[in-house]
């Protein structure tokens, strides 16, 4: 038992949970089937790695900020139109997260441009990126807040290390021009260093009225515009259908 519980020890000292975790199964295991030196090791090896990574998933969506978990698989393509699931399949590779390249949803309430953009967040995460979410809304709150709140500064930081910033919800609610001007300083620092994922109920067209200054939406869209994919999105709400159905 000394002998056990000084592995113990320094596996703990090593901070290796995951061997921690699971080394009293993996022994009795090489002991029943007599497994070589080399096999032990690396079923001890790939269950910490199989634990970090979980534990990196959880603490990376726990990060996220996200306000519901969404699925891909649970999206109806079938009821609207402006995307397929070939789009969201070529958009797995996440080769436009590697090249810092931008997502933009844009259409009427209802048509699912949240859950696209939580649903690819959680995606992304699996795959090892980090990811932030915001509401515009409190997005602005934080970059208001920033300089005179430790939790605002902290999560701006945060949002700005991520690879990808879903920014949710943008034409909901009226901006004023301070606001769109630290919206857009937020967007410059982001700009070709970071991936940012847009849902808008807005078009382009109309962005310049929301931000009440066509000079810095021109420039805010040319950095948003410059490496995206744009998805302009058309159907029946969800909710007015569901309504209907019951």
């Amino acid at each position: 038992m000394k002998a056990y519980r000084r592995t113990i020890e320094y596996l703990e000292a090593l901070k290796l949970k995951g061997i921690v975790k699971h080394l009293d199964e993996l022994l009795n295991e090489a002991e029943e089937k007599k497994i070589s030196y080399l096999s032990f090791l690396n079923t001890l090896l790939q269950a910490e790695v199989a634990d970090r990574t979980e534990r990196r998933f959880k603490r990376n969506m726990a990060a996220a900020h996200f306000p519901v978990i969404k699925r891909l698989s649970d999206f109806e393509f079938g009821r609207v139109k402006g995307i397929t699931k070939s789009d969201i399949s070529q958009l797995l590779d996440f080769r436009w997260l590697d090249t810092h390249s931008n997502l933009l949803f844009f259409g009427p309430p209802g048509l699912g441009k949240s859950h696209l953009g939580i649903a690819l967040g959680v995606k992304a995460i699996e795959q090892g990126y980090t990811v932030c979410f915001e509401k515009v809304v409190n997005l602005i709150r934080l970059l208001k807040t920033q300089d005179i709140q430790r939790t605002s500064g902290f999560r701006i930081k945060k949002i700005l290390k991520s690879d990808c910033v879903v920014i949710d919800e943008i034409g909901y609610t009226p901006i004023d021009r301070r606001e769109a001007n630290l919206f857009f300083n937020l967007v410059s620092e982001l700009y070709e260093k970071k991936s940012i994922i847009i849902t808008s109920n807005k078009g382009v067209d109309a962005w310049a009225e929301m931000m009440g200054d066509g000079v810095m939406t021109t420039a805010l869209l040319d950095r948003l515009l410059h490496h995206a994919k744009i998805f302009n999105l058309s159907g029946e709400s969800y909710r007015i259908q569901k309504r209907k159905e019951e």
